[in-house]
């Protein structure tokens, strides 16, 4: 391992004891080129003494700001699903207004036949035609002219 990734391994299992530091801490390297750390001085000419700051945590800061990191994913959260159903709105209304659109195109297309055809009749269960009289007829306009103000309005 380098030096540094040893520094830094001995820094946080010194760290991690808290309670075993005792505020002073020293470096010294051997005759290999090895370092060495130590709660206590050794007398080793290449001994440095190290000093180190901490302070305890706050575990009611600590307890408010993952408090607020989850408020804040759950706030995220709520607005990507209130995206979500904005959008599913948005397309099930165009899906029925392009359905109302093809039924009015349908109704008029209807009508236009009613208006254009000189016989007009339906087909019975049995596939039998039956010719409408001009009552009728001027029933299933009326009916389709409904429709028609019903859907295309």
């Amino acid at each position: 391992m380098s030096r540094i990734a040893l520094a830094l391994i001995a820094a946080a299992a010194l760290t991690a004891s808290g309670g075993s530091i005792a505020g002073e801490i020293y470096k010294w390297t051997d005759e290999d080129g090895n370092l060495h750390y130590m709660d206590r001085p050794t007398g080793q000419p290449s001994e440095q003494r190290l000093a180190f700051n901490f302070t305890s945590t706050d575990n009611a800061a600590v307890r408010d700001r993952v408090q607020a990191r989850h408020e804040h994913e759950a706030a995220r959260q709520e607005s990507r699903a209130a995206a979500a159903e904005r959008q599913q709105s948005e397309a099930e209304t165009l899906a029925q207004n392009e359905r109302r659109h093809q039924q009015c195109q349908m109704y008029r297309s209807r009508l236009q036949n009613f208006l254009r055809s000189r016989r007009l009749y339906q087909e019975d269960d049995a596939g039998e035609r039956t010719y409408l009289d001009d009552d009728q007829i001027l029933e299933a306009r009326e009916k389709v002219q409904d429709m028609i103000t019903e859907t295309c309005s």
